[in-house]
């Protein structure tokens, strides 16, 4: 299926929001989703279905000093 992932037109398998987070290996890190401007907090991400054409937002935190 085809997915707006931070704006750009990407193709995935991934099923829900846990999965694409693997994915991209944020798991354990300071992040955030949002799909279709909702957005979904860490606890719901396995819960949480990726359909045709979702707009999914992913925002991590980079330290720095």
């Amino acid at each position: 299926m085809h997915i707006y992932l931070n704006g750009e037109l990407t193709e995935t398998q991934c099923q829900n929001l846990l999965q694409l987070v693997q994915q991209l290996a944020l798991e354990g890190k300071r992040f955030a989703v949002e799909k279709n401007e909702m957005i979904i907090s860490k606890s719901k991400l396995e819960q949480t279905p990726i359909c045709d054409q979702d707009r999914i937002e992913v925002i991590h935190a980079v330290g720095g000093g």
